[in-house]
Formats: C-alpha cells, structure tokens, sequence
C-alpha cells in the first residue's frame, strides 16, 4: 500500500459518500454538519464551496492505484493560523481495517505541519468510534482532558465526542519518515 494526498477535486465526493454506508457511520463521519442522511455527492461540494474561498480550509483525497481511498479535511478553525483541526475523516468501507486510515492521517500530519506549519493539530472522535479513536492515538494524539465533552444528540442517542490534539513537538519527537 502506498498512498498519496492530493486536494479533493470534484469527482472525490461521489466516491467519499458512496463509502457512507448506513446512517450510523455517516454521523460518525459528520456530526450533525449536514443535518439529513443520505447526502449527494453534490450536496458535499456545495458544503466545501464557500469554506474553500476562505483560504483556511484543505480537503484532501488520499488515493493510490485503484483511485480514492480516503478523505480528510484540514481546516485552520481561526485567523491566527497556528492550530490546524482535521475532520470528515473516512476510508472506502470496502478497505477499512487495513491501514489505510493510518497511512492517510500520516501524509496529512506531514502536510499540517511541514507545509502548513501548524503548531498543533487537533480532532474530535466520538466514543462509539473505538477504531478511529484507536487509530487517532497510535498516531500519537492524546485526549484534552481540561476540554468539557461535547455532546450530540444523534439517532436518539446521546453521543459523546473527545477531543484529542498532537502538537508539532510531539509529533517530531516520534517521526519516522
């Protein structure tokens, strides 16, 4: 396996939703940032459309022979530019649990940080996602334990979301590339 990043083109999104494949994973992958389950492939681009314009939002399509396999977006949440958040992590449902999720996260860590420059990166995971969390701090994230835990009321469930961070510090100290 061997991946690379590259910025999400239009085609991506019907790949990324096609991945979606129940409602359970979907808000798992979003929250409650699109409100309705199913999505198209064109309500997603429209969601990115005017964030793009911005300046301070990357989403990114890991991808290797047979096409895409991944998607992640990197977002500056504030002016200052120094803290970088990744969300709308996801991998084809058809190649989960073979590392491509982690080889993914690898190559935007690279890019946060080497391109970037962020000082911090940082993500929200539900507690019902043992295997993102799991991925998440092999990665060398760790939990924000003085941040409150937010909440979501999603499928008549209270879902719990942690909060995790890996600052550059750290990740260089544990940098294998």
């Amino acid at each position: 396996m061997s991946l690379r990043l590259r910025p999400f083109q239009s085609g991506d999104a019907a790949a990324v939703v096609s991945w979606l494949q129940n409602e359970r994973s979907f808000y798992q992958w979003s929250a409650d940032r699109y409100g309705h389950y199913p999505i198209t492939a064109e309500e997603m681009e429209r969601y990115y459309a005017p964030q793009l314009a911005s300046g301070r939002v990357y989403p990114m399509t890991a991808f290797d022979e047979s096409g895409p396999v991944g998607h992640v977006l990197l977002r500056f949440p504030d002016e200052e530019l120094a803290v970088l958040r990744f969300g709308f992590i996801v991998v084809d449902s058809a190649k989960r649990g073979r590392g491509y999720g982690r080889e993914m996260l690898e190559l935007a860590l690279l890019y946060a940080f080497r391109l970037l420059k962020a000082s911090k990166v940082t993500l929200g995971v539900f507690e019902n996602n043992p295997a993102a969390y799991r991925c998440y701090r092999s990665l060398g994230f760790s939990e924000v334990k003085e941040n409150p835990f937010v909440c979501f009321s999603i499928l008549g469930e209270e879902w719990r979301c942690l909060e995790l961070e890996l600052s550059r510090e750290r990740w260089e100290g544990q940098e294998s590339f």
